[in-house]
């Protein structure tokens, strides 16, 4: 009977402690860890997150950049810490999805190894064509300009294994086309060799690529969103111009590492979609092509398990490697 009496009270205590570090939290700074470098959209979203959180919690919330390895090396230090709302994550889509599909012997498993808390915003891409190369101001002109040139005719990509690579590779498999894949390290010079003519055709998010397009240096044939965006409102949804199926969205994720107690995340939910829903910052975010998400730890879990089958897809029927 002692001995069920003292581990009891030792129950009880353990919980105890663990209500009151609940509660305190953040007893101490809280770090968001964005695995890309300064300046990215990763970064933009992440340090606006940091600012809404630390004026709503009153407790100093920081960003820190740990790029490499396309998010693996930041994502990997978020896994070894604590699981105590301390160190959190602020990613795109290829630390979160496209790593797991692109890369088989992945260091990191961002489904087991990390705590989805929510889905921040999302941003549709556009594809945009040379207006002097390609004559085509339609989809079913593009398609057919593709088929005449397509042994000619080369897109310009963020990177190997970006939301617009594979997103240029999934629309050739929907429409049997071909083009050459010329990879950039970023959308900038993806969009710079695009306009200068040294390839022909390019998806780039909505937000990069609005300027040029209403600029006249590139030609917007459809976009990838569920339906029209109000930044570009004259272009046509993918579904519109007669490609079924074909919604496609770069996205950012907000987590951290596996073992977090649900009370916490709830808790850390709540601060991070009221500081995306900060009125200024939405409407600086929707200026730039984001649209808030702001979803449950569970929508976002679905969400990433989906968009990893989907990518997979992609990327085996393409044969597309890392290299």
């Amino acid at each position: 009977m002692k001995r069920r009496h003292m581990l009891g009270a030792a129950g009880l205590l353990f919980g105890t402690r663990h209500a009151v570090a609940q509660e305190e939290w953040p007893s101490r700074p809280v770090t968001i860890l964005v695995p890309f470098a300064p300046g990215s959209s990763s970064d933009i979203i992440g340090r606006a997150v940091a600012q809404g959180m630390q004026q709503s919690l009153g407790k100093p919330v920081v960003a820190e950049n740990r790029p490499g390895a396309t998010g693996e090396v930041g994502a990997r230090a978020v896994i070894r810490s604590a699981p105590d709302g301390h160190m959190l994550m602020h990613a795109p889509i290829s630390t979160w999805a496209i790593n797991v599909a692109l890369r088989p012997n992945l260091a990191y498993d961002p489904v087991t190894q990390l705590t989805r808390i929510t889905q921040t915003v999302r941003t549709p891409n556009v594809l945009v064509v040379h207006p002097g190369q390609v004559p085509a101001k339609s989809l079913p002109e593009l398609l057919d300009w593709l088929k005449a040139n397509g042994d000619k005719a080369a897109y310009s990509t963020s990177g190997i294994g970006s939301s617009d690579h594979l997103t240029m590779e999934m629309f050739k498999q929907a429409t049997g086309t071909t083009a050459a894949h010329v990879p950039y390290a970023g959308g900038a010079p993806a969009t710079t060799d695009l306009i200068a003519g040294n390839v022909q055709l390019s998806f780039q998010n909505l937000g990069s690529i609005a300027p040029q397009i209403r600029d006249g240096r590139v030609r917007p044939i459809i976009i990838t969103s569920d339906a029209r965006n109000p930044l570009l409102p004259e272009v046509p949804t993918a579904e519109e111009s007669g490609l079924h199926d074909f919604v496609v969205y770069s996205w950012q994720g907000f987590g951290g590492p596996a073992g977090m107690p649900a009370p916490l995340v709830t808790r850390i939910h709540a601060a991070a979609v009221a500081a995306l829903r900060v009125p200024q910052t939405e409407a600086r975010l929707r200026e730039n092509g984001f649209e808030v998400v702001g979803s449950s730890p569970e929508e976002f879990a679905a969400f990433q398990q989906a968009e990893i089958s989907r990518w997979k897809r992609v990327v085996t029927q393409g044969g597309i490697t890392a290299d």
